[in-house]
C-alpha cells in the first residue's frame, strides 16, 4: 500500500496557529496506527480563517479539513480522514469551497497546491512554460508581449510594466539589474509573503524573463526583515534553482546567464519606495533619491535597473505562457489582468482573493469576507495601505480599477483592504496617518518630515475642540503643501487618508464638548 499524501501548510499564517504541531501530531498518530502517510508542507490557499487547513489526496480529489488543532488529530483518524471520512471539520473538495471556487487565480493558481520547493511539481502545474518560450524569443518580442498584456505595476503606482522594461532595454550600459521590491510594509497586505512561501519559483521565473527581456544577468530580491519565513523560503528555492540549472551560467541549458540573491531590509517602511530601496541595496541609509534620473536609466549602482513589485514579476510567466492577449482579456479599462486583494482588519473571513480588476469593494467585503468579525455594520474601509483613502459604505460599489479609484480620491495600491466596523473613530484614524508619516519619513524633505508632525498637532487641536473651523482650514492647507512639496509618495499620499476621513466622516471631527471631556 502506497503512502497517502497529506498536505499541511508551512506558511507563516498557518504556523502561527499551530501547523507544525498539527503535522507532528499526524505523523505520530499515523505511526501509532501503522498508516503510511507522506506529509507535504505546502503554502496557504489564502483562506486564513481556516488555517491550519489540512488536505488529503484521495480518489475523490483533495479533500480539506479545517481549522485543525493538534488535539483534533486522533478523532480525524477515527473518522477515516485519510480516505475522506466525515468529520465536523470536513470541508469537502477544496477547489469547490465557494471562497476559492469564485476566484480567478492566474498568479496564485499553484499556491497551496504544490510543494513549494519541488521544481518538478512546479513544472507539472504549468511552471517554466513562460520561461521556455521567452528563451526562444528576441528581447524586444518579450517586452512587446508584456506591453500587450496591459500589465501595470502591482506595487501601487500602476505604471505600465512593458514601458518600464522598454526603457531599460534601450538604455546603453555595460551592466543592468533586475530588482524585486518585496518590502511589503502596507497594513493589511500579505500577498507577497504568501507567494514567496507558497510558490517561490514563479517569482524566480518572472525575474529571469525580465532579465532576458532587457539584457540583465543579475537580480536581487529585497525582502522586509519582518518576513523571516519568506526569506528562508526564497533562499531555499534559489539554491534549488542553481542545483537544477534554472539559475546560473546556463539557464535551462541555454547560453543565457542569470544570477539571483536575496537581500533583507532593515525594517524601514520608506524602503518600499523604489529609490530608497536601491539606496538600501547599495548599503546606504534608506533615503529617497530625487527623480530624474529614473531608476530605469540610473538605478542600482548607477546602472539601468528594472524595479518591479513581486506581484508584477509573478504575473509575467503566465503572460509569456498564454500570451499577452490572454491576460488582457481579464479586467476592464486600463486595468488589465488580475489583482491579489487582501482582506484584513475587522473581517469574518480574512484572506487572499485573486480576481480580475472590476470586482467591487462590496463583493470583496460581503461575498468573500462575510462582513465584519464583530457582527457590527461596516463603517469604513481603507484600501491601498496606510496611505490609502478611507471609503464609506456609499462607495463600496466602486469597481477595483486604478482610474475609478483615482477619480474617487482613492487608490487600489497593493490590494490591501482593511475593514472597520461602526465603532471606529475616524478622527483618530486620520491622526494615525499623520503619526505614521512622522514616524516613517526618511527625513529628506521638509514637507514630509515637519508637515506630518504639524499634522498630528493640528488634528489633536481639532479633536480637542479648539477653533475647529480654523484648524480644519489649516489641516487642508497643510495637506496641500505635503502633496505639492514632498519628494515621494510618503509625504505626498499621507493627506489622502486624512482628507478622506474629514470628507466622509465629518461628524467625528465635531464631537460635543461633553464627549471630548469624557475622552
Amino acid at each position: 500500500m502506497s503512502a497517502i499524501t497529506v498536505y499541511v501548510p508551512g506558511d507563516a499564517a498557518a504556523l502561527s496557529v499551530g501547523a507544525d504541531e498539527v503535522a507532528d501530531a499526524i505523523i505520530a498518530e499515523a505511526k501509532r496506527r501503522g498508516d503510511e502517510v507522506r506529509i507535504v508542507r505546502n503554502g496557504t490557499r489564502g483562506m486564513l480563517w481556516l488555517e491550519p487547513l489540512v488536505e488529503v489526496a484521495t480518489e475523490k480529489g483533495r479533500l480539506g479539513y479545517g481549522a485543525v488543532a493538534p488535539e483534533d488529530v486522533p478523532a480525524l483518524f477515527e473518522a477515516g480522514f485519510l480516505a475522506g471520512g466525515d468529520h465536523p471539520s470536513a470541508l469537502g473538495p477544496v477547489d469547490a469551497i465557494p471562497y476559492l471556487a469564485r476566484q480567478t487565480r492566474l498568479t496564485f493558481g499553484r499556491c497551496g497546491v504544490i510543494d513549494p520547493f519541488d521544481l518538478d511539481d512546479y513544472a507539472a502545474h504549468g511552471g517554466l512554460a513562460g520561461l521556455d518560450k521567452a528563451l526562444a524569443m528576441e528581447p524586444r518580442a518579450i517586452v512587446d508581449e508584456v506591453a500587450e498584456s496591459g500589465l501595470r505595476g502591482r506595487g501601487g503606482a500602476g505604471f505600465p510594466t512593458g514601458r518600464k522594461w522598454l526603457t531599460v532595454l534601450e538604455a546603453e550600459a555595460d551592466e543592468k539589474f533586475i530588482c524585486c521590491n518585496a518590502d511589503e510594509g502596507d497594513s493589511g497586505t500579505f500577498a507577497d509573503r504568501i507567494l514567496m512561501e507558497g510558490d517561490p519559483f514563479v517569482l524566480i521565473e518572472g525575474m529571469i524573463i525580465a532579465g532576458l527581456a532587457v539584457g540583465a544577468e543579475h537580480g536581487l530580491i529585497y525582502i522586509r526583515s519582518e518576513y523571516p519565513h519568506a526569506v528562508r523560503a526564497m533562499q531555499r528555492a534559489i539554491r534549488v534553482g542553481y542545483e537544477r540549472s534554472l539559475l546560473g551560467t546556463s539557464v535551462r541549458g541555454s547560453d543565457k546567464r542569470f544570477d539571483l540573491a536575496v537581500r533583507v531590509g532593515g525594517g524601514a517602511y520608506i524602503c518600499g519606495e523604489e529609490t530608497s530601496m536601491l539606496e538600501s541595496l547599495e548599503g546606504k541609509r534608506g533615503v529617497i533619491r530625487a527623480k530624474p534620473p529614473l531608476p530605469a536609466l540610473k538605478g542600482l549602482f548607477g546602472k539601468p535597473t528594472v524595479v518591479n513589485n513581486l506581484l508584477s514579476f509573478a504575473s509575467v510567466p503566465v503572460i509569456l505562457a498564454e500570451g499577452g492577449d490572454f491576460y488582457r482579456d481579464f479586467g476592464l479599462g486600463r486595468s488589465r489582468g488580475t489583482q491579489a486583494f487582501q482582506l484584513a482588519g475587522n473581517i469574518a473571513r480574512g484572506g487572499l482573493v485573486e480576481m480580475a480588476f472590476g470586482v467591487t469593494l462590496r463583493e470583496l467585503i460581503e461575498d468573500f469576507g462575510g462582513g465584519t468579525r464583530s457582527g457590527r455594520p461596516v463603517r469604513a474601509v481603507q484600501a491601498g495601505g496606510p496611505l490609502g483613502a478611507y471609503l464609506p459604505e456609499s462607495q463600496f460599489d466602486l469597481p477595483m480599477d486604478y482610474e475609478a479609484f483615482a477619480a474617487a480620491g482613492a487608490m487600489v495600491g497593493h490590494g490591501g483592504i482593511v475593514v472597520f466596523d461602526d465603532s471606529v473613530d475616524m478622527a483618530k484614524q486620520a491622526r494615525f496617518a499623520m503619526e505614521f508619516c512622522a514616524e516613517e519619513s526618511c527625513g529628506k524633505c521638509t514637507p514630509c518630515r515637519i508637515g506630518a508632525v504639524r499634522g498630528v498637532e493640528v488634528i489633536d487641536r481639532i479633536i480637542a475642540g479648539e477653533e475647529r473651523a480654523k484648524n480644519l482650514v489649516v489641516l487642508d492647507d497643510l495637506c496641500e503643501l505635503m502633496i505639492d512639496g514632498s519628494l515621494c509618495a510618503m509625504g505626498g499620499l499621507t493627506p489622502m487618508p486624512v482628507r478622506s476621513a474629514v470628507r466622509h466622516f465629518p461628524e467625528d471631527f465635531d464631537r460635543p464638548a461633553a464627549a471630548q471631556a469624557a475622552e
